[in-house]
């Protein structure tokens, strides 16, 4: 069904392009207008003018069918309910001079440095101290 509406739907941009390309200038766009020619009277311009519109509105429609047809499979998906049951708990970084554990080791394989010990937490604010 996809495959049919897009075939459709090509063949309208081609006879959409095709019927605007017809139409007579107004010398607006380049400072040239055409002054004579196959199509000068007032009725292919009407006519013209109702093809574009007819061919725009179904280009429309085609389009809106298409994207339609494109969710209509796609099931809902949340990030709530995702694979793993328990957050993973963040690794924390070995400090700069501790040594023998950088990132490169923890990627080839090796074992991570042991985490040192936290500091004390402050017991009230401090003031800071100039050197």
């Amino acid at each position: 069904m996809q495959h049919v509406i897009i075939v459709v739907h090509l063949m309208l941009v081609v006879a959409l392009i095709g019927v605007v390309l017809l139409q007579r200038s107004e010398g607006g766009g380049l400072g040239i207008g055409s002054t004579g020619g196959f199509m000068t009277s007032r009725g292919t311009a009407n006519v013209l003018t109702r093809a574009t519109a007819v061919l725009a509105a179904l280009f429309f429609v085609t389009s809106l069918l298409l994207s339609i047809l494109a969710g209509v499979n796609r099931k809902p998906t949340s990030i709530l309910q995702g694979g793993q049951s328990a957050p993973i708990a963040p690794t924390t970084p070995a400090p700069l001079g501790s040594g023998g554990g950088g990132l490169l080791n923890q990627l080839q394989g090796g074992m991570p440095p042991a985490a040192p010990a936290a500091p004390a937490a402050p017991s009230g604010p401090q003031v800071p101290q100039s050197k």
